[in-house]
């Protein structure tokens, strides 16, 4: 079984990957640049994919990144769960970070956002790096350096996808923060924000990144977070600005 965005490709030297991760921006852009590493990555959207992916026999993955904040069964019992299923690596990739049980059970831990490198260090060393978001608020809505970094390593067409994808995502995601907010759904406003901290981080977009982390830190506050979703709206639709301007040929 292969999922995702853009395919993968098969290494006969490398390990068989299995990512379980529910944000799709996290789960396509970790799956893409292992991919271009010539790994071979299968993805899920939340444990019990994964389990019955292993109980099936569909697939014996080596390594196993797993977000540490999933739907349903995640974090201890989720790696309980799969050790008792195969004998895999077992590396924890989370937003915030992880719960000391957690750590200590898997066999690595990656704070979102990571890069390219500091994954395949991990992968193949056993190293966790763990480079801190960037700083500072005058920064532009896309980071010039991850953009450059992308267009290194993928084709521009996969580029421009992943940024259309970010674009969308946040859309559909306003969209359910501002229902929440209506219900005063404090519970649905911090996972949403994790989840747009998490994926935008990932991705360089570290203006909406930063408003993803305010609604998970501050999701009791509704009436911030209704302006944080009106400051992630101009966010959105400053990406799309620039992704007219970077990517011309395709405007979105």
């Amino acid at each position: 079984m292969n999922s995702g965005l853009f395919g993968t490709s098969a290494s006969r030297d490398l390990p068989v990957v299995l990512l379980v991760d529910d944000d799709l921006i996290c789960r396509e852009v970790t799956a893409t640049l292992l991919t271009l590493r010539g790994y071979t990555v299968h993805s899920t959207e939340d444990g019990a994919t994964a389990l019955n992916l292993l109980d099936q026999g569909a697939l014996t993955p080596k390594l196993i990144l797993m977000d540490a904040q999933l739907p349903g069964m995640h974090g201890l019992d989720l790696i309980q769960a799969l050790k008792t299923r195969i004998n895999a690596r077992i590396v924890v990739i989370s937003g915030s970070e992880g719960a000391p049980d957690v750590i200590e059970a898997s066999d690595g831990f990656l704070l979102k956002p990571f890069s390219a490198e500091a994954l395949v260090q991990l992968m193949e060393s056993g190293d966790s790096p763990t480079p801190p978001m960037s700083a500072g608020t005058s920064e532009p809505v896309l980071s010039k350096e991850t953009l450059a970094r992308f267009r290194e390593i993928m084709p521009e067409p996969m580029v421009r996808e992943i940024y259309a994808a970010v674009a969308a995502d946040l859309k559909e995601r306003s969209e359910a923060l501002r229902a929440a907010i209506a219900k005063k759904d404090a519970t649905t406003v911090r996972r949403i924000g994790h989840a747009i901290k998490g994926g935008c981080g990932m991705a360089g977009v570290h203006q909406a990144a930063r408003l993803g982390a305010l609604l998970e830190s501050e999701s009791d506050q509704l009436d911030n977070s209704a302006k944080v979703l009106n400051d992630l709206r101009a966010v959105t639709q400053s990406l799309e600005r620039m992704l007219e301007a970077e990517f011309p040929v395709q405007a979105m």
